[in-house]
């Protein structure tokens, strides 16, 4: 079975798509979390209830995050832009002065110079033949400092593997679930999804 490609088994066309149906599980095992089920393969995308992907956050869990992989086996990336508090941050000093606004002091020192990417997300909806709006998720370390994962503009998979935590992010893809020929899933999270 191809990837993404209708399969003639016996002259019937089958139109269903593999990666389609696990987000789908996904985004329904999102909003389900009283299912008691095991699986002997711990990072199962269709283990139920949330929370049952190894993971030491324990208590609130609202997300399953998870990577998609291409037809070549790499994991899919989409650009992300910062969240919103990180510019009121920058705009506002702790006491919420406007500090830093005008200054190229202010710019210097909040300026993002490294690498807006990520290969983690959230789903958020899956619609039509196999559509999802995905939320980019942003890759973080242990102690909760941003991981750039890029070397290059290549993927580091050094780094994916120092990624521990996830904070969401403003911006969300649409993409064809077609067009992919592997999902894996990470870890489940609460993820903070309130604007301010």
């Amino acid at each position: 079975m191809g990837c993404g490609r209708e399969d003639d088994v016996r002259g019937v066309r089958h139109h269903d798509n593999c990666i389609c149906e696990v987000v789908r599980a996904i985004k329904r095992i999102q909003g389900v979390r009283d299912d008691d089920d095991c699986d002997d393969c711990i990072t199962d995308c269709f283990i139920s209830p949330l929370g049952g992907l190894v993971s030491p956050t324990r208590g609130r869990i609202n997300t399953r995050v998870f990577m998609l992989l291409t037809d070549d086996g790499d994991p899919f990336k989409a650009m992300f832009k910062r969240q919103r508090r990180r510019r009121r941050d920058r705009d506002h000093g702790k006491d919420g002065s406007r500090e830093g606004i005008g200054s190229d002091h202010g710019r210097d020192k909040h300026r993002d110079r490294d690498n807006c990417f990520s290969v983690f997300f959230r789903v958020q909806n899956v619609f039509d033949n196999c559509c999802a709006t995905l939320q980019v998720l942003e890759p973080r370390d242990e102690d909760g400092r941003r991981v750039d994962i890029l070397k290059n503009g290549k993927i580091d998979f050094d780094k994916l593997c120092d990624v521990e935590e996830f904070e969401a992010t403003d911006s969300c893809i649409t993409v064809d679930l077609k067009c992919f020929c592997g999902v894996q899933c990470i870890k489940d999270v609460f993820i903070d999804c309130d604007r301010d």
